[in-house]
């Protein structure tokens, strides 16, 4: 964080430093203003100092300003004015619903939020500079259809689901915050009719097969990565940014592996060893055994950076773009995400006649909706139910064979 501020920077803008030892930006009203009623008091703005300085200065300042002089419809059409759907937004956006999310969950609802705001109406205003008080349920009904079209002619429904239900939370935050937002919120109870395209579960000779030709690559901690996701169900995101060192065998835990899953926020002690003292999962403890230690996390990237001379983490676009590169290479079809990672994983629970509480043991999972989300149902599994019928039939005199 700067001692001195630099030339231009912004009325009201603060910076403040993060525990990840980030600096993030911040549109904070003087503290008379909000004694005085100034219904948008604070913004997270994001650590980009240019688009922090940027909104503060083309929209922040000058909305602010123009509430200081009593201003309304003088205020010019690219600000906010308070009662519209972007000042709805922009109340959501201050408020710890929404910047205590995961940041991949903000990106997200950030894009479904900017198509929404900016889609444009037969008399060439925006849908954010609409007042709520004429967002009845048909208007949104109206644009849950619009969204749904493409440029290009096509559907995008999924799309179109995420920005209306993130409208709808909006909605429901701001009208806690304010009074002025409408009490009936025209987002809620939308018929929305969207079944999303199951995730393929990655089989466990796929895995192996992914693992050999990241090792043939010289790239074995994409390898290491997928059996993590695959044994311990850990996300893409914890492995390459979160997952240590620290976290396998940890000092005061020697037999466990200290699984993290921020997006639950659950920390799970997977056990190494069952009470005979067998190896729970010895392909990947062998690897990890004999893994160096490139740094603070477990998956680094493999070849040392060119200009920093050093072996970086993986950032999630690369990381991804070299996953893609290594299934191709083993023979792997398009299909098989390395989010299906943790569905194969589940999956061979659910094969191997887990219980629910066993799952989510082992998962992080909270519920078991989720659980039965990710594991998907087999023949197997079928059969085994049907075997464990027919057993209950026969064990009970009632024979079907």
């Amino acid at each position: 964080m700067p001692r001195r501020k630099p030339l231009g920077w912004p009325r009201y803008m603060v910076a403040r430093r993060l525990k990840s030892g980030m600096t993030a930006y911040y549109w904070v009203a003087p503290s008379w203003a909000k004694k005085k009623g100034c219904a948008f008091n604070i913004e997270a703005l994001g650590m980009d100092y240019a688009n922090a300085k940027k909104r503060c200065d083309d929209l922040l300042n000058l909305q602010f300003d123009a509430w200081r002089k009593g201003e309304d419809g003088a205020v010019r059409p690219d600000h906010v004015l308070v009662g519209t759907f972007d000042w709805m937004i922009a109340i959501y956006k201050s408020s710890p619903q929404y910047s205590e999310l995961p940041p991949k969950t903000r990106r997200s609802y950030d894009a479904a939020i900017r198509l929404a705001s900016q889609l444009k109406l037969k008399d060439d205003r925006r849908f954010g500079q609409l007042y709520l008080k004429s967002i009845s349920p048909a208007v949104a009904d109206r644009l849950f259809a619009r969204l749904k079209e493409r440029p290009d002619g096509g559907e995008r429904v999924r799309t179109a689901v995420l920005c209306v239900t993130v409208c709808k939370r909006a909605w429901h935050v701001a009208r806690r915050a304010q009074q002025e937002v409408p009490l009936e919120n025209p987002f809620h109870k939308m018929q929305l009719s969207y079944k999303p395209k199951p995730t393929r579960p990655v089989t466990h000779q796929e895995l192996a097969q992914f693992v050999r030709a990241a090792d043939d690559a010289g790239e074995s901690s994409l390898g290491t990565a997928a059996m993590i996701a695959y044994y311990w169900l850990q996300r893409e995101e914890d492995i390459i940014g979160r997952l240590s060192w620290g976290h396998f065998r940890p000092d005061d835990a020697r037999d466990v592996a200290r699984i993290f899953h921020h997006k639950t926020r659950e920390l799970v002690d997977i056990p190494l060893y069952d009470e005979d003292g067998t190896v729970l999962w010895p392909e990947l403890m062998v690897r990890l055994d004999a893994a160096p230690r490139l740094g603070t996390l477990i998956v680094m990237r493999d070849q040392p950076d060119r200009r920093r001379k050093v072996r970086l983490p993986w950032k999630v676009d690369y990381f991804r773009h070299r996953v893609a590169a290594i299934r191709a290479a083993a023979g792997i079809d398009f299909s098989a995400k390395f989010m299906g990672l943790r569905h194969g994983g589940n999956t061979e629970g659910g094969n191997a006649d887990l219980t629910d509480t066993q799952l989510r043991a082992l998962s992080g999972h909270k519920t078991a909706a989720m659980t039965a989300l990710y594991t998907k149902a087999t023949m197997r599994q079928r059969r085994s139910g049907a075997r464990k019928r027919l057993e209950a039939r026969t064990k009970g005199g009632n024979l079907s064979k």
